[in-house]
């Protein structure tokens, strides 16, 4: 229990820090406008940091991905979560209208919660079902479907929702294995392969050296949030059950709405603020009932 209590406490963790890079993240793109080099920039200075605190930490040969298994799926997590996933994503933004982005994105826990059944053999009670459901219907609260269309755009945003679930899965599966700092290092660097082909390929390298120091500043700010993210999300995984780390994620939103409405002076509308207050319960709701179910298991046993 005191292992899903900590696995629960690392995702409250990671989805502040979630609220505040996304909140960030809305200045840093009207400084670096092209999406790909800006996502590049942000994901290797999040690999170096990453990598410098795993070193930092004193992790041994023990920490390493063993067996050649191991290493086929961390390079999966890299190429497809922490690569491709990010091109599809911003493609799609790019040709996607913005309600249907939103909403999109934001179902990622449904289907982590629906792929953590059969291949992860979690479990959700009625409890945690019908919370997930408050939680779907808070995400509505807070976009609601109005101008929602369907093109190219929103495919590629869905294929990247969807890999990213995946990833959740595989990255659940390996941290049984594997030290959660070395699985993100891994995650951040093998799909930083990946966007720097992909920028080179475009012929957008170039524009790296164009960059002043006020546009270097925020690529050192966001990375930092999205290394702190990483590290502290793969630490709940490992700990917790995908299904829960994904749920209490979705917290990072009324961060990101409080820290919105602090800088513009201004109060959210009443439908957005009741999803809010819903996300908030829902999400608990099913921390709960984790911890529940856990704490129960071990009296059993």
């Amino acid at each position: 229990m005191n292992r899903i209590g900590n696995g629960i406490a690392l995702a409250l963790v990671a989805a502040l820090i979630s609220g505040v890079a996304i909140f960030v993240n809305s200045y840093a793109v009207k400084e670096i406008a092209d999406a790909a080099l800006f996502t590049t920039l942000k994901n290797g200075v999040a690999a170096l940091a990453l990598l410098g605190v795993t070193v930092l930490a004193a992790r041994g040969p023990r920490s390493l991905p063993v067996g050649a298994r191991t290493w086929t799926g961390m390079t999966l997590v890299g190429v497809f979560g922490g690569g491709l996933a990010f091109l599809l994503f911003f493609s799609g933004l790019a040709m996607a209208s913005a309600p249907s982005a939103a909403f999109i994105h934001k179902t990622l826990f449904v289907w982590v919660a629906l792929l953590a059944v059969p291949f992860l053999g979690e479990r959700l009670g009625l409890v945690q079902v019908g919370a997930l459901g408050a939680l779907l219907a808070s995400q509505l609260l807070i976009t609601p479907p109005t101008g929602v269309t369907w093109g190219t755009g929103e495919t590629l945003i869905v294929a990247a929702t969807l890999i990213w679930a995946a990833e959740v899965i595989l990255a659940k599966r390996l941290l049984a294995r594997a030290d959660p700092l070395v699985l993100g290092v891994g995650r951040l660097g093998i799909g930083l392969v990946v966007l720097v082909g992909y920028v080179g390929i475009t012929g957008k390298l170039g524009a790296l050296f164009a960059l002043d120091a006020t546009q270097w500043t925020w690529v050192l700010l966001t990375g930092a949030l999205l290394a702190g993210y990483v590290g502290t999300w793969f630490a709940a995984l490992k700990a917790a059950p995908a299904s829960v780390v994904a749920s209490v994620l979705v917290l990072g939103a009324p961060i990101t709405a409080t820290l919105a409405a602090a800088a513009n002076g201004t109060i959210p509308q009443a439908l957005p603020l009741a999803g809010y207050a819903l996300a908030v319960l829902a999400a608990a709701a099913i921390a709960l009932a984790a911890a529940r179910r856990t704490g129960k298991q071990a009296l059993v046993a």
